[in-house]
């Protein structure tokens, strides 16, 4: 691993603010160790298992490292497959599937303990002149008139202090372990987000940084609308599917409105879609996921 890797895996120099983003820019900064092959770490202090956004950011990373930079990346379908262990490593295995005179294609396998745990395609392409449109971004809040995510969080519970949290993210809507306490809402939040501090002038960076948030509060939808959220309810979940299509530049070291919402669930999965839009109201980003969610009932003795 390289030795900004090294470090942030070993001893993080904080948990929010510059030194939280620094931390994630080294995560994302993988090891070469074959001419398709890269090496990447998670945090010193991280869950059970490793973050669904990590993963994905650091897929993409070793992709982008195989593709000439004046391709840039337009989309990402990916799929999660065993989850992932904090404290090993995670191999990343790129196919070049093909190098077209518009696009290039990658495919990349995230391998722990001989076995695969992650799998994304991406799609690059050469900038490109034509038809062009897109939807309004909703009225909201300015991002700087609203609480951050600890000081909603207070009081709660929520391990605030527990992780590092290098991105910064402040609730439009009412966040989802608020409105639990009224009972089932409606299946959509909306969030501003950013990278809590300055990141390199890398736009492939950028896309890697909005592709580790866009996993973060993307299932909010799906939980108010049934009223529970991880950590106060018996809630089980995990990111099965993710893709992203990147529609126009963006830095993600400033505010991006994530609106999110959740058509349908059935069958313990809940799907959800995401919107991002800068802060001068162009469409960046959209965003789709299934998610496994499993709502263990109270037993009699517990109600």
């Amino acid at each position: 691993m390289t030795e900004a890797a090294r470090a942030a895996a070993t001893s993080p120099s904080g948990l929010s603010g510059q030194s939280a983003v620094d931390d994630l820019v080294a995560l994302l900064d993988l090891e070469r160790i074959e001419e398709n092959i890269f090496r990447g770490v998670s945090p010193a202090e991280s869950p059970v298992r490793v973050f669904g956004g990590q993963v994905a950011g650091q897929a993409l990373v070793a992709a982008g490292r195989t593709v000439p930079v004046e391709r840039r990346v337009h989309s990402l379908h990916s799929y999660f497959i065993r989850p992932g262990d904090p404290r090993v490593p995670i191999v990343y295995e790129v196919d070049r599937i093909r190098d077209g005179r518009s696009f290039t294609t990658r495919r990349v396998v995230a391998v722990q303990h001989g076995k695969a745990i992650f799998a994304l395609s991406a799609s690059f392409q050469l900038e490109e002149q034509g038809v062009e449109h897109s939807s309004d971004m909703p009225s909201v809040p300015d991002p700087e008139s609203l609480p951050t995510w600890t000081e909603s969080a207070e009081g709660y519970g929520l391990h605030t202090s527990k992780f590092p949290r290098p991105i910064d993210v402040r609730y439009v809507t009412e966040p989802p372990w608020e409105s639990r306490e009224d009972g089932p809402g409606e299946a959509a939040s909306q969030v501003w987000m950013k990278a809590d501090g300055k990141l390199p002038d890398d736009p492939m960076l950028h896309i890697c940084v909005m592709t580790y948030a866009s996993d973060m509060t993307l299932l909010d939808g799906v939980l108010a609308k049934h009223g529970v959220y991880w950590g106060l309810d018996k809630v089980l979940g995990a990111s099965l599917d993710h893709a992203i299509w990147f529609h126009r530049p963006f830095r993600a070291d400033e505010w991006l409105l994530y609106d999110t919402s959740s058509p349908s669930a059935s069958g313990n999965r809940g799907l959800a879609t995401g919107r991002f839009f800068s802060q001068d109201g162009q469409l960046v980003a959209t965003v789709v996921q299934e998610g496994l969610i499993r709502v263990i009932k109270p037993s009699p003795d517990e109600a």
